[in-house]
Order: C-alpha cells, then structure tokens, then sequence
C-alpha cells in the first residue's frame, strides 16, 4: 500500500506533536492486536487491533508511543502508516464461492483471510482445500479484509512435502531452483586442466581425509596431515573453492546470493547452490581431484603454530570418514605398532585440537555447550524418535582446525601481514564475522537473579571479567535444575554474531580477529571471504567497503531467516511427534516461567510444551518477576524452575505448531471457584506466541 492510499484510506486525524514516533516490524497476533519491534531496543509496542491502521505481520510501519512503559504497563502507541508491506507470504487455505476466492488464514500471526484473484489461483492449478501462498498486495478503505495473489500451490494438508514446504514459504525461501540457474551451472565444465591447476600448490601426494556425518552428501572441507622432519606437523585446511566456478554476475552467484545460506529443515536440505556444484563439483568426495583454497599450517606437538600459508591447491581425499569412524579410533586407539597413517594422523590431530579448545577457554572463551535436539523420520518425513544429539571429541577436532583457518585469515587481511610473499601495507575491505561485547545491564540482571538461588556471581565491568563470571556461574551451576534458566539468561545478555566489514573481534570465542572461511557451499559470506582473499594474495587494491557492507547486511538477514525456518520445521516435527500422545501423562521439570504460563520439559524426550496458567485450575497463579516463581494467590504454593511436576498432553496443534499440556494437580487443592479468578488482558494472553518465538531465538 502506498503511503499515499494509506492515508486515504484511514482519514487525516492529527496526531498531537508530542508523540515520540519509531520505524519497526510489525508481529502480529491471532487477536488483530500486533507489537512494533523497532530495532536496537528492547521493549517493543503494543498496538491495540483498532490502532493498527490495516498493518500486517512483517510490515514496516511507523508507530507514535503514547506512553513510555512502567514497572507495571508496557509501551502502547498506534500506526501512524504503513511505510511498506511485507513481500512474504502468508500460508493459507484456498477457498472459491463462485467467481470470488479467498485465502483462508489459520496462522498464529494473520487473523484476516486474502480475497485472491479467483482465474488466477484457478490457472495455477489451486482446488479447494490445497494449501497455497499468498502475499498481501492492499487492503481497500471499507474492506472487511486485504487482497492479494497467489505465489505457490503448495499441495494438499498433510502431505509432508506440502507441509514443509509451507514454512520455506512462510519464510519467503525458495526450495527450487529455476531452470536459468540450474542451465547455467549444467554448462559449468567438470574437467581440471591445466590452466585450473596453474599456480596452485599440490597436496595430492598428503593424507587428506573428510569427516562429516554420516548421512552427508556434500563435503565442503577435508584435512591434510604429515609428519616433518624437525618432529612438526603440516595440517592443510582445505576448502572447496567454489568461487573458481562462481563468478560475480552470473545467474548461480545472484541466486546463491539471495539465498544467503543454505536451510536444514528436519528432513531435506535447500542448499544455497545447485546440485552439480554442492555435491558433485565442489564437493570433496574420496578419490577425485578437486581444487580447493587452504590454510596450511606448520604446529609444534605443543599445538604452538611455528608457520602458515593460505592460497589455492588442489588435493585428493584418500578417505571419507564419518563422525562415528573418527569417534572409534579416538576411543580404542589401536596398539602404536598396528597403527594405520589414517589412525595416527586423526589421534595427533585430536591431540592437537585438545590443546587449542583449552588455549581457546583459557583466553576468555565462552562455552554454551546446549545439547541440541534431533527429530529422526522415516522417507515419507513421518518423526520416530527424539533424541539429543551430543557433541563428541570427533566433533571438537573438525571444529577447532575450521576455527583456526578461520581467524588465521582474518588476521592476515586486518593486520595487514605477509603472506606467501605478498605484503599488505595496510587494512584492506573484508567480511568479518563479529560478535560484540555482551549487554552489562542484563548480566547484573542474571547476577540478581541468580542470588535468588543462592549463588555469588562475580559483578562484571569488563568482557573479560564477564567471561570468567559467567564460567563460573555456569560450572557452579552444571547438572542443576537452575542451570538451564542460567544459561538462557546469559545468552539473552548477548550480543548476535553478524557479518560486518568493521572488525571488533568474537567475544564468544575469543579471538581478535574472525570471518567464515569454511563453508562455501553452504554460506555466501565465504564465497566473498574467498573472492576477497584471492583478491589480495594477488597485490590487488583494497574492495569498496559500502558495497561489502551491504552484503554482509544482507547475508545476516538471511541467516536469521533460515535459522527461524529450521527452528519452525523442528517445532512442527515435535508436535507431530506427540499428536498420537494427546491425554498421556508424562514426568516433567518446569523449564521456564512466564506471566501466561509455565513451560514444561518432559523427561524423556526434553520436549517442551505450556501449561497456560488460567488452566491451573487449584489456584490463581500469578508471576513473581523479581524471584522468578509462580505463586498462588489463596494457597501460597510456588512453582520454580527445575520443579518436578506430572502433566497430561492437552493438545498438539500442527497449524499453530503449538503443545499444551495440562498440570496433574491434587484434588485437595482444587478450592478456588475457577470462575472467580481474575480474567488476563487481550494483551497478556496475546503475548504467547511472541514469546514462545522469543524463547526459541535465543
């Protein structure tokens, strides 16, 4: 809508000039009412339905504030216009009565149906009942509801390709590729010639090995190992060097580029490049020569690095190796006289991985060590298990070498060193990958609150000192009830890793200087990193900085696009996993606490559902924000995290992606007439699924 129509179509009432007005993002709620997000702050504004002037979720809008928030009511405000309409689309149902046609919502976030172009939808092959998406276009003046067009039929419910799909497109993300783009990287030749190897060092004599898991099917990264003579070791990182077969200008960099990176739902991968280049081309696979950029290293078995190199090579994997295979010769070392090449370089690189993670920790590194939950599916995407996936030393070894190659070119390009020959005089242009310090005045909030339980966590004036603080805190706390809500605070105190071209360093990790280097196939940051590079191991000038900073702009946005479509397709997975569980009881710890509800962890699985608080029949329940309990109002009972407590699965709502559960509660305690019980606000009811999104995001 035009900031013009929009006008029109809401009247010309003047607003008094003492209103403080913002830009933000609009985040609606089923209700109609919606919450300006403006960024850089952290209290948002709510915006009753009727002041919403016809904005939408993930609109850009600018809202007038007429109140500040108190301890005791948050900022309110109204739109004052929509300064431009979200481009995606909302996921709906296809309904036609007659010549008219309708997207019809049931979504968390869009309480209005689309009225859509009837011959349009009906072209594109829409039957009543199929799920589709549409974008909004406009919304007319005494219209009951916006219209739009359609932007994809996406199949019939239930179907789990319709299903997943519908969140690639709730997320405005592609899951083909258009034939331009997959022609032109059909044309892309296979042959290595001599030109492709001219001035590229030769590491197809090296031991070089792949370890990935077990189910992957492109393999970006692979190590090389050799013993030196002086009693060192050579360690080459080496990376598919995609940006040799991608160019700027050419349709597969514009449509990687937009993509950003690629998107792991629970079942399928939606790579950031075509299939010829991610699995074939670029891929490492064992036993082809492939060209790749590296970072090779000369280390000390002290893990002291003694030298380095990055430039262009070519290699040959001799083995491809799973985490589980890397895993078993780490675990039961074979005797030193039967010992493979293979056996000995993986051990002595352990080794040395062992020896730069605690260099790491003792330089200030932050360990968030979160187990993270896998969703496994049979081939038609129906889930079969839930089950923690635990990160292992195999895992530590690949990771700590990626970091290193990672800083050491970071700290080439921002130092303005030498390497193989080339001197830079000074900084050039580069894509960093940062992360700020944390916010102090949340930390003395997690210092506050973690007194509650009767922990001392030292007060934190520098990032250093935060760091050890929060080790501390952590360490003191590990294997506790409390730990997770320790944890959850402190990663809410920090600070987003983004992509930038203005280096401030990796608080989380420690290091002075960080970009992407590794993942090429996967990221387009390390496509420019390895573009950059190139550029500048050649004696070329330094990039345009405004350019580059718009790209990493643009690529952090993306990665947190693709970050909330995995959170989503999980989400999804584990209600499905629990609709056939629906009035089972099940053992539990209380996993957070909120003015609307209390979350639940059930024991086995580490799923997480609410127990809504106006469900909580035996009392009236209200939250204490200063001690981080539930208390009830006539009995004084308190809920706390870490609390055991038995529910019953209420519900599991696969439109909304959404598990209630019900707290089994003694029948002594059911002497409050629920009927009597104060009502919650529109406002505080509405917050649920903002704040499960929230919860999630951390």
């Amino acid at each position: 809508m035009s900031r013009k129509n929009n006008k029109q179509s809401h009247g010309s009432k003047k607003r008094p000039k003492t209103l403080q007005e913002y830009v933000g993002k609009v985040q609606m709620t089923r209700e109609g009412f919606i919450f300006v997000i403006i960024e850089g702050q952290d209290d948002d504004v709510y915006v009753k339905a009727s002041r919403t002037r016809h904005a939408l979720n993930g609109d850009l809008v600018r809202v007038a504030v007429k109140h500040g928030s108190t301890a005791s009511k948050r900022r309110e405000g109204e739109v004052v216009e929509v300064l431009e309409r979200s481009k995606a689309p909302f996921v709906g149902y296809m309904h036609f009565v007659g010549a008219q046609a309708w997207v019809l919502m049931q979504s968390r976030n869009m309480p209005y149906d689309i009225q859509v172009d009837a011959g349009q939808a009906r072209d594109l092959g829409a039957e009543p009942g199929m799920k589709v998406a549409a974008v909004v276009d406009g919304w007319k003046r005494g219209e009951a509801c916006p219209f739009g067009h359609l932007t994809d039929v996406l199949g019939t419910p239930g179907d789990n390709d319709t299903e997943m799909h519908a969140i690639l497109a709730e997320f405005n993300l592609p899951y083909r590729f258009s034939e331009e783009v997959e022609n032109a990287a059909d044309k892309i030749s296979e042959e290595i010639t001599g030109k492709d190897l001219k001035g590229r060092r030769d590491f197809r004599d090296a031991l070089t090995f792949t370890i990935d898991p077990s189910d992957a099917k492109d393999f970006d990264d692979a190590l090389s190992f050799r013993k030196l003579q002086n009693g060192n070791y050579e360690v080459g990182v080496h990376i598919a060097d995609v940006s040799w077969y991608v160019h700027p200008g050419d349709a597969v960099n514009a449509e990687a580029r937009e993509r950003g990176t690629s998107v792991y739902l629970v079942d399928r991968t939606v790579p950031m490049l075509p299939e010829k280049l991610c699995n074939k081309l670029c891929s490492l696979r064992q036993d082809e020569d492939k060209l790749t950029f590296s970072a090779v290293f000369e280390i000390s078995p002290k893990a002291a690095i003694k030298s380095r190199w990055l430039g262009r090579t070519v290699i040959r994997s001799n083995r491809r190796m799973d985490y589980e295979q890397a895993q078993a010769i780490i675990d039961n070392p074979p005797e030193e006289t039967k010992r493979t090449p293979l056996d000995e370089a993986v051990l002595t690189l352990n080794g040395l991985a062992r020896q730069l993670r605690a260099a790491r920790f003792k330089a200030g590194a932050i360990n968030f060590d979160r187990p993270e939950m896998k969703v496994e599916v049979d081939e038609n995407g129906k889930p079969l298990r839930v089950y923690q996936k635990i990160a292992r030393e195999s895992n530590n070894l690949i990771e700590e070498f990626m970091l290193l190659a990672n800083r050491t070119v970071a700290e080439f390009v921002a130092t303005g060193g030498k390497m193989n020959g080339v001197a830079m005089k000074s900084a050039k242009t580069f894509v960093y990958r940062v992360h700020g310090e944390p916010n102090f005045e949340k930390l003395e909030g997690l210092r506050s609150f973690a007194s509650n339980f009767g922990y001392k966590m030292a007060e934190a004036t520098s990032g250093k000192g935060a760091a050890k603080a929060l080790r501390e805190l952590l360490g003191d706390a590990q294997g506790k009830p409390e730990y997770d809500a320790f944890e959850n605070i402190a990663l809410r105190s920090m600070a987003k890793a983004v992509y930038s071209t203005d280096n401030i360093g990796h608080y989380g990790l420690a290091f002075p200087f960080y970009t992407h280097f590794t993942s090429p196939i996967r990221r387009f940051p390390d496509l420019m990193v390895h573009r950059l590079l190139g550029k500048y191991l050649r004696g070329e000038d330094s990039a345009e900085k405004a350019h580059f900073e718009k790209e990493c702009v643009h690529a952090s946005e993306r990665e947190l696009v693709a970050a909330d479509a995995e959170r989503t397709s999980v989400k999804y997975k584990l209600v499905e996993f629990m609709q056939d569980k629906v009035g089972l009881e099940y053992d539990g710890a209380v996993s957070g606490l909120t003015e609307w509800g209390m979350y639940v962890e059930l024991d086995e699985t580490h799923i997480e559902g609410m127990v809504a608080l106006r469900q909580m029949r035996s009392d009236f329940y209200e939250f204490d924000d200063g001690h981080y309990r539930l208390v009830g109002r006539r009995s004084g009972k308190e809920f706390r995290l870490g609390d055991r407590v038995r529910i019953k699965v209420a519900g599991a709502n696969l439109e909304q992606r959404q598990l209630d559960f019900e707290l089994i509660e003694n029948e002594e305690d059911y002497s409050l007439d629920p009927a009597a019980a104060p009502r919650r606000t529109p406002a505080a009811r509405g917050k649920r699924g903002r704040a499960v999104s929230k919860r999630k995001a951390r």
